[in-house]
């Protein structure tokens, strides 16, 4: 579960309910992979099974704030991993748990993970612009240490972000009117995860009200995807 809140990078905290209730989240993988109808892949089912969209933008005040943003850099040469770990500041390195070297930066406040390969993931931004920095102070931060490390195929490869809408969501309604696009099994975790096909977004949605959305490769995903789910959770609205 730990794994799966890092991996979000927000507090799932407001999110979760009661402390003294024990879950446990599925994988990033699971998410990936939850079993839909027919022989297809559910990102290929045919287009009108996509959740209505609203043709102009919805007067309700509410606009999702990115949390985190993963993005891929390739440095272009091979690492001494150990070597990095030997002398670069705020850096670790544990090739039995893990083989790549964890660095961390304050400003931006982020983390990145530097493999033997010279590839690089960036983690924690709160926007492009900062991840994009972050990555080229770790590039530079490898040249300090004598590698001919080059920025370069800089991507943006995940964004996570979160709203809540204000009101309680009848989830077992959710599920069973939208369930080909829908898992929820509030034994293991207690949101329901919605996959939408157009814009590729999932969505973790709670009873609260609150919506975590990720898999968004742009800002622009993150807000179609959450004007798409709106008027769906309005239906869905507790009484």
């Amino acid at each position: 579960y730990n794994e799966y809140k890092s991996y979000l990078s927000i507090d799932m905290s407001e999110y979760e309910g009661p402390p003294s209730v024990k879950l446990m989240a599925p994988s990033i993988s699971d998410l990936q992979s939850v079993p839909t109808p027919g022989p297809s892949n559910f990102y290929n089912i045919a287009s009108p099974a996509v959740p209505f969209t609203p043709s102009t933008p919805l007067d309700h005040g509410i606009e999702p704030r990115i949390q985190n943003i993963v993005s891929t850099v390739n440095l272009a040469c091979k690492l001494d991993l150990k070597k990095i770990a030997l002398h670069a500041r705020n850096a670790e390195y544990n090739p039995k748990r893990f083989a790549a070297v964890i660095m961390r930066i304050r400003e931006p406040r982020t983390t990145a993970l530097l493999f033997n390969s010279g590839k690089m993931v960036c983690t924690g931004a709160k926007s492009e612009e900062e991840s994009r920095l972050a990555a080229r102070k770790y590039a530079r931060v490898v040249q300090k240490l004598g590698f001919p490390a080059k920025f370069t195929e800089f991507k943006i490869q995940n964004m996570v972000g979160s709203c809540d809408v204000k009101f309680p969501i009848r989830l077992e309604g959710l599920f069973a009117q939208h369930g080909q696009f829908t898992n929820y099994e509030p034994e293991l975790f207690p949101g329901l995860i919605y996959r939408m096909v157009r814009p590729k977004i999932v969505l973790l949605i709670f009873v609260s009200g609150k919506v975590v959305l990720t898999g968004a490769k742009k800002r622009e995903d993150i807000h179609e995807a959450f004007e798409s789910i709106y008027p769906i959770l309005k239906n869905f609205r507790k009484k």
